[in-house]
């Protein structure tokens, strides 16, 4: 179990609130938006070891959050197959 440190969010509404501060700008490259994504889903759990009562919300955004980082992931390996 991971928990947050002491300056890092500790509630679903802190860790939306980095979320949406730390958000790439539009045109970023697909790098970008995977190490936010994986940076979003690792905040996202360990805040649901904190904050047990949005513990299953967290959790939900801990996969979405997964999710879209294999996406993009996938996206990345496409486009360098592509360029071979």
């Amino acid at each position: 179990m991971t928990t947050p440190g002491r300056n890092e969010p500790q509630t679903l509404k802190e860790a939306h609130d980095v979320a949406a501060s730390t958000r790439p700008l539009p045109g970023a490259s697909l790098a970008t938006w995977l190490k936010w994504r994986q940076a979003n889903a690792r905040m996202y759990r360990a805040v649901s070891d904190v904050d047990r009562f949005h513990h299953h919300e967290l959790r939900y955004w801990v996969s979405h959050e997964e999710d879209k980082a294999e996406e993009l992931a996938a996206r990345i390996a496409e486009e360098k197959a592509e360029t071979r």
